[in-house]
This record gives C-alpha cells, structure tokens and sequence, in this order.
C-alpha cells in the first residue's frame, strides 16, 4: 500500500494508534438520485482507522493492531456491502453503503469491540478512500460513541 497522510483529529488522549487496510468489496446505492452508482459496482477501498486513550492493555497495546484487521477486513473483503443486512438497508437512506456510511459503520463496529477492553480507547476517526479521487472521513462526536 502506498503511504499516505491522512486529515487529523485533535483530541485530547495520550496515544493514538492509525491502522490501514485495504477491502475489496461491491455495493449498489437504491436510489434514484445515484445514478450509474444504483448498479452494482465494486471497490478496493482503502481504510484507516484512528483509536486514541490514556491507558495501554496488559500487553503494552492501545490495541492490537490484528484485532482492528479482524473486526473489520475479515468482515468486509470479498463482500457485497449490501447482503449486511444488520448494517446497511434498501430502504433508509441514513442506511445505504454509500461510503459516508460505510466510514460511520466502520466507526460503530470499532467503537463497539473498543468498549468491551479494560483500557476503554475510542475510535476518534475513520478515513474510508472508494477511489482515487473520492475519500470520506467520519468523526464521530465527542461523547456520543
């Protein structure tokens, strides 16, 4: 992957830990107002997750890096967005796998396994490139994780 920098966030914790991965994966947008992008399409996005805290685990980690990969590459490569219902619906734009959403999802699905740690870090931003041209970045609010 090429190295790349990514927009930062300010926030007030001690460490901040980026992981990037890559997914290939599919999705069509149901709506009229997508255009060509209503069909199914794919993409090689290119991710990057920023966790930040205070406190590291027993082991020295905000949090394993292969624990990030897991929650998220192993659920997403090689798949069609859409076919995860639990996530994304057909019929609620605040629910489409647009990339706005998919960043936000991503964001919840961290946050979420970031809850369960001792040490309590909190995803403060997810970078989700669809193409060379076109990234989203999600900041979730403060507080509202």
């Amino acid at each position: 992957m090429i190295q790349q920098i990514y927009p930062q966030v300010i926030h007030p914790f001690r460490y901040e830990l980026n992981k990037d991965m890559q997914i290939a994966a599919a999705h069509f947008i149901p709506h009229e107002a997508a255009g060509q992008c209503a069909n199914m399409h794919g993409h090689t996005y290119f991710i990057n997750i920023t966790v930040a805290g205070d406190e590291l685990d027993d082991s020295g980690f905000l949090i394993n890096f292969q624990q990030l990969k897991k929650i998220v590459h192993n659920r997403f490569d090689h798949t069609v967005m859409n076919d995860h219902k639990d996530l994304f619906s057909d019929t609620e734009a605040e629910h489409f796998p647009t990339t706005e959403v998919v960043a936000r999802k991503i964001a919840e699905i961290v946050q979420e396994h970031l809850n369960t740690l001792p040490n309590k870090p909190t995803c403060v931003q997810v970078f989700v490139r669809e193409s060379p041209t076109s990234y989203v970045v999600y900041r979730p609010k403060a507080g509202k994780q």
